[in-house]
Parts: C-alpha cells; sequence; structure tokens
C-alpha cells in the first residue's frame, strides 16, 4: 500500500548539476513504501530500529503508546522549489492518509498523527513540519513483538534470590493496559517453572508493578491482575498454586524515575520474592 502525495505545487527544476549533487537523499536512505515524499524535497536523514518504543506527543490512552519497527525519515526542501507552508505540508499527508483508510488520531497546523490497520498489522505514522516549511519528517512504527534476545535462566534466578530474596522479572510481556500474557514470554516462564521444580520447598510471592502513568486505581488493579495471570501461567505448567501467592503494588515500589521512557520500562515489570 502506497500513500501518494498530490501537491499541486509548481516546481522549479534546477539546472545545476553541481546544485543537485548538493541536494540528494543521503547514503542508505529509501522513502518509506507506506508513504511517498513530497514533491521537491530530498532525503536529509534516516533512521531505522528493529525495535523501540515511542510515546506520541499529541494521543493519549493505548494509541499514542508505539511499539514496533521504527522509521525517522527527515526531508529538506530544495532551494529551488516553490515554498511550501507548514499547513500544506500536513494537510496533503492528511488527506493522503484519509484516502488510504487511515484513522486520523490528531491534526493541527503542522503535524498530523494516523494509524493503518491491515492484514492484520498495525501502523502508525506521525507527519511533522517544521522551519516554515523547509523541512518535515515521517516517524513510522510498524507494531511488532520485540524479538527477545536476553533471558533469564533458573539459576541466575535462584542466586537472586538466595543472595536479595527477591528478582525483577523482565522477560514476560503484556499488551498495554492488559493482563494477557504475550506468547514471547514463554521462555522466562519455563524457566520460572524449572526454578520452582527444582526447589520443591521454595514459595514465591508473585508481584506485579506498573509504571506512573495513568490513574492510581487503575494501575493497582491492571498489576494485581498481571500478577494473577503469572501465577496461573505457572500453574499451568505444573506448579502447585498454593506455592504462589500475588499482589499488585501498582507504581508504589519504582525501580526508576517515572520522567523517561527507559525509567518507565524499569517500572514495568513483575518480581519474585521468596516467602
Amino acid at each position: 500500500m502506497i500513500v501518494a502525495l498530490v501537491a499541486g505545487l509548481g516546481l522549479l527544476l534546477s539546472t545545476s548539476a553541481s546544485w543537485a549533487q548538493e541536494e540528494k537523499d543521503v547514503d542508505g536512505a529509501k522513502d518509506h513504501p507506506l508513504v511517498s515524499r513530497m514533491p521537491g524535497y530530498y532525503l536529509s536523514l534516516y533512521e531505522t530500529k528493529d525495535f523501540d518504543v515511542v510515546d506520541n506527543a499529541y494521543v493519549a490512552g493505548p494509541d499514542g503508546h508505539w511499539e514496533g519497527r521504527t522509521t525517522k525519515i527527515s526531508y529538506t526542501r530544495m532551494a529551488a522549489t516553490k515554498p511550501v507552508s507548514m499547513t500544506q505540508l500536513a494537510r496533503n499527508h492528511e488527506n493522503a492518509f484519509r484516502k488510504a483508510g487511515a484513522k486520523i488520531l490528531a491534526t493541527d497546523a503542522r503535524i498530523v498523527v494516523a494509524r493503518f490497520d491491515k492484514g492484520g498489522v498495525r501502523t502508525w505514522v506521525e507527519a511533522s513540519a517544521f522551519n516554515e516549511g523547509r523541512n518535515y519528517e515521517l516517524l513510522i512504527v510498524e507494531s511488532k513483538p520485540m524479538e527477545q534476545e536476553v533471558t533469564v535462566d533458573a539459576a541466575a534466578l535462584q542466586r537472586a534470590l538466595t543472595t536479595t530474596g527477591k528478582v525483577a522479572v523482565y522477560g514476560i510481556f503484556f499488551d498495554t493496559n492488559k493482563a494477557v500474557i504475550k506468547p514471547a514470554s514463554d521462555p522466562t516462564l519455563d524457566e520460572i517453572a524449572k526454578l520452582l521444580r527444582q526447589n520443591p520447598a521454595l514459595e514465591l510471592y508473585v508481584v506485579g508493578h506498573t509504571d506512573a502513568v495513568g490513574a492510581l486505581d487503575a494501575n493497582l488493579k491492571l498489576s494485581s491482575e498481571r500478577a494473577a495471570s503469572v501465577a496461573k501461567a505457572l500453574v499451568s505448567r505444573g506448579i502447585a498454586a498454593a506455592r504462589l501467592k500475588t499482589s499488585g503494588v501498582g507504581p508504589y515500589c519504582p525501580e526508576a524515575t517515572n520522567q523517561t521512557e527507559d525509567g518507565r520500562a524499569k517500572n514495568r515489570r513483575v518480581e519474585l520474592v521468596k516467602r
């Protein structure tokens, strides 16, 4: 699916070969297949990350929290191109997004935020203009679960419980504001179950934690439900329910500041506490 931008601009084409060499796309850069570029602009910055988390400044709630493959593209207007206003850039993208069937989440005189749902894949796009229209930027996040590359094992969990009496577990994943465990959590849950099978006398508190975003009561409820989901998953792996007690403390015991995304990510966790 390609979103085509119809600029309606009378472009002044440069006749200088040296000028064209200066105003060219950065090496290795390319337009995203979802969105074509505005005519008369060159690609001045291109960054991709296989997985990142973005909290959009213009959209509240679940639709403002994006996780997945992230592409950031910046465009700069060529000197020979007729000036384009920030509003014209924003409206071009908004119209193109609507035509392609996207849901518009936010828009103003210089930005538009949209969500595409196609083939079971959700993609968020923010188009923002600045510098009086000389530049604009696309931020595109294609939803996908993170590939779990760091794992915990039963031995490491055992060492932490023996040393400190508790261990923070970050390999258990949930959808935003939900207590349903994602399949990517299976390796971690398997190791916790292995730990409990290897230590039949071990009993644990399973404690859910959240960041401080959102209402306190909702976070307390969510953290309790997530802890219960973890215990249920362990019981399904053959662990006696009597060995596990669950609780949720919401944002009350942070590991880091809630003022940054990295800090909030550390605060969203499940802890195992030795009883």
